[in-house]
């Protein structure tokens, strides 16, 4: 058995460093052969990155709890919280009942009508504008129109969603830069869903104003209101901004593929699915080990922390052939860029209904679509760009 004490094997790079940031996959890959579970010396975490083992560890949620926090620094775990993503069962899945109702199927089926046309209508004025910027102008349109309409925020909170959002991942990630700087910007999100998301002033019929509702149902506590206004902020735009814009990117990479998708539209939910697998917008959150967890024959002892890697495991060449290219006829089945489990991301069918309208309206009306170099986005936790120049032809 591993000596666990000494907490081998070992790779001694930051993951959450600029460069790491921006170029990963060849951290990934040394991470996976090295072994199922890696010690980062520099961060103080296990990293698991093989795919099988990734999906095993985010099964085992009663072992690696996310109760003492998901994030990679104490500092951070070790505040007052009642998130849903740092809750374990059963009292996860008591909450993520009330809060998740909006964006379950029933509650899309609302809505489906209303972000097809106007996605439809996004994509008619981009072909006729030819050139624009794949982010600003097209990814962040839904979720900042109607996503952000739909929670029922005043327009002071809906202006600063994306900021909040991005300090939000910032700070679950490595103690850097980056992290320290978004602490005080967390602390204004907090504030704000304490004192600037009250009853009075969130739009009848929201989102938010559905979890009033829910208290005086007594479905929840009123007193965590704000917490779980903040669970639907910060992670309801940056990850299925970023998503749409490797979706984008990739189609425009790669002309057979987006030709492959007009010729057969079929494959649409699977192009998404590809995109989602290929850059996976999450990188990896932490799990506490409640007591030793094995992972296929190496130990992490209780006590410690295990950075689950998304990103890796969805490149994983054990489960993936040619795991570096995108293709949209790919078969997917369990990749794990929505995460895994009880845990999995509560706004994945929402997300997949905003980038399918996109997608089918580009079908119908665009020919070719063609791109320049992204310019990324340095975030701890999120992988996305934050500017993309695309042009359409019709």
């Amino acid at each position: 058995m591993l000596d666990t004490a000494r907490r081998e094997p070992q790779y001694d790079a930051d993951l959450y460093s600029d460069a790491a940031i921006l170029d990963p996959y060849l951290h990934y890959k040394r991470i996976r052969d090295l072994g199922p579970a890696v010690w980062l010396p520099k961060s103080g975490l296990w990293a698991i990155g093989r795919h099988a083992d990734v999906k095993a560890a985010l099964a085992a949620h009663d072992v690696l709890i996310s109760g003492k926090g998901v994030a990679a620094t104490e500092r951070l775990n070790n505040l007052p919280t009642n998130n849903i993503l740092a809750t374990d069962e059963p009292r996860h899945g008591a909450i993520r009942k009330v809060i998740a109702a909006p964006v379950m199927p029933r509650g899309l089926n609302e809505i489906r009508a209303r972000i097809e046309a106007a996605a439809d209508d996004l994509i008619a004025g981009l072909v006729e504008c030819r050139d624009f910027d794949g982010m600003t102008d097209l990814a962040q349109f839904l979720p900042l129109t109607i996503v952000s309409d739909l929670l029922g925020l005043p327009e002071s909170g809906r202006q600063k969603m994306l900021r909040w959002g991005a300090a939000t991942f910032n700070a679950l990630g490595g103690q850097n830069d980056r992290y320290e700087s978004a602490f005080p910007i967390v602390i204004e999100l907090r504030e704000f869903c304490d004192r600037g998301a009250t009853r009075d002033v969130v739009r009848p019929g929201s989102w938010v104003a559905g979890l009033y509702d829910a208290a005086d149902a007594g479905q929840i506590d009123a007193a965590l209101i704000p917490q779980y206004t903040r669970d639907y902020i910060a992670p309801s735009l940056d990850t299925t901004i970023f998503a749409t814009g490797h979706l984008l990117h990739g189609l425009g990479r790669n002309p057979d593929q987006w030709q492959a998708l007009r010729d057969n539209p079929s494959l649409i939910g699977n192009a998404i699915n590809e995109a989602v697998r290929h850059e996976s917008p999450i990188r990896g959150f932490t799990r506490y080990a409640a007591r030793d967890y094995d992972v296929d024959g190496t130990v992490i002892p209780q006590g410690d922390r295990a950075l689950i890697l998304y990103a890796s495991a969805n490149r994983d060449e054990r489960r993936w052939p040619d795991a570096d290219r995108f293709d949209v006829t790919r078969v997917l089945t369990d990749h794990v860029g929505f995460g895994h489990g009880v845990h999995q991301c509560m706004g994945m069918q929402l997300a997949r209904l905003e980038m399918k309208a996109l997608l089918t309206a580009m079908v119908a009306r665009v020919a070719r679509i063609e791109v320049g170099e992204p310019e990324f986005e340095l975030n701890n936790v999120l992988r996305g760009f934050s500017g993309l120049p695309v042009r359409f032809t019709a």
